[in-house]
């Protein structure tokens, strides 16, 4: 079928073509150049960070964020349980064990009770990772005191929350060491790609040896194995024009939020996607709650018979076959998300009439409760 609303797409009207034209006249087309330095000094601007270390992806930026911080192998890493199998395989690749802590109705985020709690139950834990789900943020704080108190590095996991506020501060900023994604599917994308934002020089330090082979200078000598996790020139001129208009781009998603708020506002059978009061979202992926999977899955059908591209969202991972075997702590909440929340396409570049056709779409499902 043509002209499908797509869900959330690459917005590209401003100078990326410009920029990338430069990389292939002056040459710079792989994993150095000057943009890719720009775009690290952006980055790093942007979440009043002292460094950042940009990577080929968001899954290469929390691999190396974890072992930065000291993560080793056999080690336990408490992740949410609801949030994008990027977070746990990242684990994974360190040779460490996740363990599935739950989330909060209110944020759909990690839990800082649970979280407190299973520090005192599980040992040897090497790190907590906080994801910002859906472009707003974890309680931050909370979580980052309990880490501290604990003496436990906190990573945030922003994948998809640039632009966003905890509080008064950008996302990107909490905890030892944050990542970024710029996916495709993200508000602003380099085609791929992610970021290492810290104020520790050590572990940008160490980011950055471990993202180019380990290699000692310019001689083929090595201090440990490394990976080739750079991102490319390429990339990284995609990622500042597509930069430049983030608050564009963050404020066209935002308006998007508030006209399916007020469109589902009163609207049976479901719940709105959070609003927690410590973060300023960004309305990167908006998503309802349904109140089973039945459905969400028959609303995802219906909007793609209707030519609108709708995604069932996360699901919980201590459940799924490659993490049977790890502890966790929970509580239902991410049993009860799980399958049952679909995203609504939220495009920068989606326009008024085919909001409207989306709204209408939705609408016109709920009206027929017999689905």
């Amino acid at each position: 079928m043509t002209n499908r609303i797509p869900l959330s797409v690459p917005d590209l009207r401003g100078r990326e073509a410009e920029y990338l034209a430069r990389c292939v006249r002056e040459n710079w087309v792989s994993s150095a150049g000057p943009e890719v330095t720009a775009m690290e000094a952006g980055i790093a601007s942007l979440t009043d960070r002292r460094f950042a270390v940009a990577t080929v992806n968001g899954t290469a930026a929390l691999h190396l964020a974890l072992l930065a911080v000291g993560v080793r192998p056999g080690d336990r890493v408490i992740v949410p349980d609801w949030t994008f199998a990027a977070t746990a395989n990242a684990v994974a690749h360190c040779g460490a064990i996740p363990v599935f802590v739950d989330v909060r109705e209110e944020d759909w985020a990690l839990d800082p009770e649970l979280l407190s709690e299973a520090l005192k139950i599980f040992g040897g834990v090497g790190a907590v990772i906080a994801v910002d789900p859906l472009g707003h943020a974890a309680d931050l704080d909370a979580i980052e005191s309990i880490c501290r108190t604990n003496g436990v590095a906190m990573i945030e996991d922003a994948a998809g929350a640039i632009g966003a506020l905890y509080r008064k501060r950008p996302c990107g900023s909490g905890g030892v060491v944050s990542t970024f994604s710029f996916n495709g599917n993200k508000t602003i994308t380099a085609g791929g790609g992610g970021m290492v934002v810290t104020d520790d020089e050590d572990i940008a330090e160490k980011v950055r040896h471990l993202s180019t082979q380990a290699r000692l200078g310019s001689d083929y000598l090595h201090d440990a194995v490394g990976f080739n996790y750079r991102m490319t020139n390429l990339n990284a001129a995609l990622g500042l024009a597509q930069l430049e208009r983030l608050d564009e781009m963050v404020a066209a998603r935002q308006a998007i939020s508030e006209r399916y708020d007020k469109a589902f506002r009163s609207a049976p059978g479901l719940a709105r996607m959070p609003r927690p009061k410590h973060s300023t979202g960004t309305g990167w992926l908006y998503s309802l709650q349904f109140e089973s999977e039945q459905k969400a899955v028959k609303l995802v059908d219906w909007l793609n018979e209707d030519g609108i591209d709708a995604r069932v969202f996360w699901r919980s991972l201590s459940v799924q076959k490659p993490w049977s075997g790890c502890s966790s702590m929970l509580r239902g909440v991410s049993a009860a998300l799980s399958g049952t929340v679909v995203s609504l396409p939220s495009s920068s570049s989606l326009d008024a009439s085919e909001q409207a056709k989306v709204i209408n779409s939705v609408k016109r499902f709920l009206a027929k409760g017999d689905l």
